[in-house]
């Protein structure tokens, strides 16, 4: 656990993590501009993880258990899809087999990466010393929130649920690894079974 450096106090770093996961998502949901927003994503996973980068790496464990646990919530998941929304199931895989793919390859490295480096490294880092147990359930509520630029539910709903299953596995590890193939693997799965379009800017900023 980070301790807080001198003349930092609970109210100011209070006032920097309300600013950061609250005011940061608002301003690119006001402006609107994919390139703010890519901007803030690897901008920002830059400066945070330059923040970070004293941080002991963590022991990657449990990988059985984290496989099982995606194999559950994955088939669930998948399930609940074609039943519920069948007209959207495969729907990306099946039309626009190269743009799926391209995703499968680039969006562990541009999205998962500096998204973990935000959420999960940086934000234990920095703000466990004032939430403590509670940074598992901030840590999610902070991803899920973060999605409200996408402009529905479905986005912050299953972010908000990732983001507790990403949290309570970078708490138990402290590996960034661990956490991030865990993400990459629900949100490739997000979008080969259809669900790809809840999390398209270009959709949600252009109604």
């Amino acid at each position: 656990m980070r301790s807080e450096k001198p003349g930092e106090s609970r109210v100011f770093l209070w006032a920097e993590f309300l600013f950061l996961f609250a005011g940061v998502p608002l301003l690119i949901l006001m402006l609107r501009r994919p390139g703010i927003l890519f901007l803030v994503l690897w901008g920002g996973g830059l400066a945070c993880w330059l923040a970070s980068r004293a941080v002991p790496r963590g022991s990657a464990q449990g990988w059985r258990e984290m496989l099982r646990r995606f194999a559950l919530c994955g088939a669930a998941l998948t399930l609940a899809t074609w039943l519920l929304a069948p007209g959207l199931f495969l729907s990306l895989p099946l039309h626009r087999p190269r743009f799926w793919a391209l995703i499968m390859l680039l969006y562990p490295l541009l999205s998962v990466w500096p998204q973990e480096i935000i959420f999960r490294r940086f934000l234990f880092a920095r703000y466990e010393p004032i939430f403590g147990r509670a940074t598992v359930a901030v840590s999610a509520l902070a991803f899920g929130y973060a999605h409200i630029i996408f402009l529905n539910a479905w986005a912050v709903l299953l972010t908000l649920a990732g983001g507790w299953l990403f949290a309570r596995s970078y708490a138990a590890t402290r590996s960034l690894t661990f956490s991030g193939v865990e993400h990459a693997l629900y949100g490739c799965l997000v979008f080969t079974i259809g669900l790809g379009q809840y999390f398209y800017t270009g959709a949600a900023w252009h109604h």
